[in-house]
Parts: structure tokens; C-alpha cells; sequence
């Protein structure tokens, strides 16, 4: 029976409202003790002196890319990424070739995740068939092949019946449904924020009304329905304050936000010269909005953080900003930009914010983990919230390098991640 024990560590888990110096004793893939001492001749010693040892971060809103486009990311690469950014599980969207609409794919989606035997992956499934908005997708079969939700990500559910039926049908299995919330009609091939950004920099604009229309209209279905929905990176004050009014009606709808929404506004299009890693979808909004979001972080209406990692191809991002596809990858560089930004500049208490990436989102999705309570699986994240470090993308595990945070020298990084009781990462001392 393979044995770990983590010693020093500053262990904090907000399920048990744990802030204190303990050891960690993992056997067999679970968490066997916590206490102040703990002396185990058969374990493996990891040192965690000066280090935070966390419940294992789980991202709820990753692109793998596998199947169909290996040459932006893989199952491997990309849950490489995911160890190396403190994430012991991601959950990774349907929007493949072929779409994850059946059992086939969620399967092998699984399989490839278990040869990598890195971070754990949960597949969502699709909502419609082949992600085309008209039919539902086999939504039975997929839970039982492992999917824990359903979202059309990369794409609305525009059909506000669909989304209806959706939701109801996702109650038999006590799953969400996830989506990204853009009326199509409003967004109008937009390609960046609309505001005065954009209309200097002479770019079609994506007003944020596209997002909180959309919203607003997922919070009406879930009431009607009672299913659950989470709204994926929401970007504008408008959709924060839809959400907030429907949770204070007792709706089952929750959100998320990325560590990009948070960390820059449409400025940054303008400020890299059209640099195409700063195009993604919601776009980076105006201040007044990345305010709120803050706002919404600090007072509890952002259920959890998410990066919504979208790993391209380089030669796809050297086109024009009109024609670049969106998306970033932020796998790598989540922990210290939030950390940096919400702990050390915005006071958000370190139990909280571990809360935001572990705790809450394995509790959305009955995910197991986000927990270190005895018996429960030894996915752990240990930070050290004192090194710091400058992106580069060169170094990344991922196979793409689409980051908008490349230069930028951030303070509060992984240590080292644990899965299922085994370290398959350790950040290299220095």
C-alpha cells in the first residue's frame, strides 16, 4: 500500500474551515490523517515547510482539444498543463471532432486521460447533436459513460426552447447545464468589446448586451424549469447582476469567471497593438465591468473561478485580429494571476480563495474531491505563496502558447500536485 506524508504544510481546506500547521498522511490514494505531528517509516516525506497545502484545484472549464485537433492540445498536454498549474481535475467541453454528443466519446475522452494518468478529466458532454442547436444530444447515455454535465460551449444554446427541454432533461441525472451565454444576433461577428476601444482601434464591437440578454434568459428557464444552469465566464456587470437577483429568488443557477475577465480590460487589445492573444469569447471588457466582476468575487455572487483554457495553434493566432480565432490558454497561469490579484491586492482571505478553486466547484459539479477530509480522494495543491516568477510561455507544458500574461512577473505559484495520493508535479527549485 503506497504511502505519503506531507509535513509542515500550512493546510488549508474551507470544507472543514481548516487554516492551521498540520501533516498529511495519504495511503492508498486517500487522505488517512491530519494532525499536528506524524511520524510514518513506510511513507514517502514530501516537505511541504512554507508551503500551503490546499484540497486539489479543479478547473470546471477546459478545451483538450482531443479528439480531432491534436495539433492545438491532447488529452496529455493538456492535463500536463493542468498538473503544472496546481489543477488535480479539469472538466473539458464537447466542442471536438467528432463533438462528444455520445458515450463513444466521452469514453475515449477517458481513457485517453487515464493512459496520461496525470489530472483527473470529466467530460461534458454536448447538449444538442454534433452542437448544432436542434436536436438533444443522447444526454442518458452520456452520464453513464461519465460526462457530469452538458453544455454547447464555443457556441450559445441559442434556442430558447432547446435550452428549456435541456434543462429539464438534465434533472433525471442531477447534473447542470452550462452555457455560454451570447445572443448571436446582438454579438454580430464582433471581435472585441464595444466601446470606445473598439471604435479607436476601428474593430467590430460585441456589445455586452449580447451576454446579458442571454443571461437573463437562462435564469427565467431555470426558474421555469428547475434545473440547474451555470453561466460560463460571465464578463459583464448586467449578467452578474441577472444572476445575483436569480439566486436571491432561490434559482438554481451559479457562475463563473476567468482570471483574464478579471485581470485585464478591452485596453489591452490597444495597448499590444492588436496582439491576438488578447482576443477571446466573452472579450475583455470595459473597467466598469471588471470592477463588478471583482465586486462580484469578493461578496460571494461568483460561485467559482474557471479558466476557460483554449489552447491554438500559433500559426492560427499570427493572422489578422479580424481573422484569429478566440481564445487563450490560462491552464498555466491561473493560480498566480488570481492570487495576485484577489489575495495580495483585493484582501480576498486565502480560505476563500481556495474555496473558489477547489471547494465550491467540485460541490456545482458532485465532483469528487475539493475536500481533505479523512477518506476522501488525496488530490492535493500545494502553493508557495512567496515565489515569484515570470511567465514564459516557453516553458509551458501545454502544446499551444496563446497567453495575454507572457512578461508579466506574478507572485504565488504551485509547488507541487498531488493525484489520487501520487505526485505527478513538482515546480523545480531553483
Amino acid at each position: 500500500m503506497s504511502r505519503l506524508l506531507i509535513k509542515h504544510a500550512r493546510v488549508v481546506d474551507p470544507s472543514q474551515r481548516l487554516d492551521e500547521g498540520l501533516d498529511i498522511l495519504v495511503a492508498d490514494g486517500k487522505i488517512a490523517r491530519l494532525a499536528e505531528r506524524i511520524d510514518d517509516r513506510e511513507a514517502t516525506v514530501l516537505d511541504g515547510t512554507g508551503l500551503v497545502a490546499a484540497p486539489g484545484f479543479v478547473d470546471l472549464h477546459v478545451h483538450l482539444r482531443e479528439p480531432g485537433f491534436e495539433y492545438k492540445e491532447t488529452v496529455k498536454t493538456g492535463t500536463a498543463a493542468a498538473v503544472a498549474g496546481g489543477f488535480t481535475a479539469v472538466c473539458c467541453m464537447p466542442n471536438t471532432q467528432p463533438v462528444n454528443d455520445s458515450a463513444a466519446v466521452t469514453e475515449f475522452i477517458r481513457a485517453r486521460a487515464a493512459e496520461a494518468g496525470l489530472a483527473r478529466v470529466h467530460p461534458i458532454g454536448a447538449v444538442s447533436k454534433n452542437l448544432e442547436g436542434t436536436e438533444l444530444a443522447e444526454m442518458g447515455e452520456m452520464v453513464r459513460a461519465g460526462a457530469v454535465a452538458f453544455s454547447d460551449d464555443g457556441k450559445p444554446v441559442q434556442n430558447a426552447y432547446l435550452m428549456r427541454r435541456a434543462l429539464e432533461y438534465a434533472q433525471l441525472f442531477d447534473v447542470p447545464v452550462v452555457d455560454h451565454c451570447e445572443d448571436r444576433d446582438l454579438a454580430a461577428k464582433g471581435v472585441m468589446h464595444e466601446g470606445a476601444v473598439s471604435t479607436r482601434l476601428g474593430l467590430r464591437g460585441i456589445p455586452a448586451a449580447a451576454e446579458e440578454v442571454m443571461a437573463a434568459r437562462d435564469c427565467v428557464l431555470a426558474e421555469l424549469t428547475g434545473g440547474r444552469v451555470h453561466v460560463a465566464h460571465v464578463s459583464t456587470r448586467g449578467a452578474l447582476e441577472r444572476v445575483h437577483e436569480a439566486k436571491g429568488r432561490g434559482v438554481a443557477v451559479t457562475c463563473e469567471v476567468t482570471p483574464h475577465h478579471l485581470a485585464l480590460t478591452d485596453q489591452a487589445v490597444a495597448d499590444s497593438e492588436y496582439d491576438t492573444d488578447t482576443k477571446m469569447n466573452p472579450p475583455l471588457r470595459g473597467a466598469e465591468h471588471v470592477d463588478a466582476l471583482i465586486h462580484g468575487v469578493l461578496d460571494g455572487t461568483v460561485d467559482c473561478l474557471a479558466t476557460d483554457h483554449a489552447p491554438h495553434h500559433a500559426d492560427e493566432k499570427a493572422l489578422e485580429f479580424d481573422l484569429a480565432p478566440f481564445g487563450v490558454v490560462g491552464l498555466e497561469t491561473a493560480v498566480p494571476v488570481t492570487y495576485d490579484l484577489l489575495v495580495r491586492r483585493h484582501k480576498l482571505p486565502l480560505r476563500l480563495y481556495v474555496a473558489l478553486w477547489s471547494t465550491n466547484p467540485a460541490r456545482l459539479f458532485r465532483l469528487p474531491g475539493g475536500t481533505l477530509k479523512v477518506g476522501s480522494p488525496a488530490d492535493v495543491t500545494l502553493l508557495d505563496l512567496e515565489a515569484r516568477t515570470t511567465v514564459n510561455p516557453d516553458r509551458f507544458r501545454s502544446a499551444s502558447r496563446n497567453t495575454p500574461f507572457a512578461g508579466q512577473r506574478l507572485k504565488g505559484w504551485p509547488a507541487a500536485t498531488v493525484v489520487g495520493g501520487k505526485v505527478v508535479w513538482r515546480r523545480e527549485r531553483k
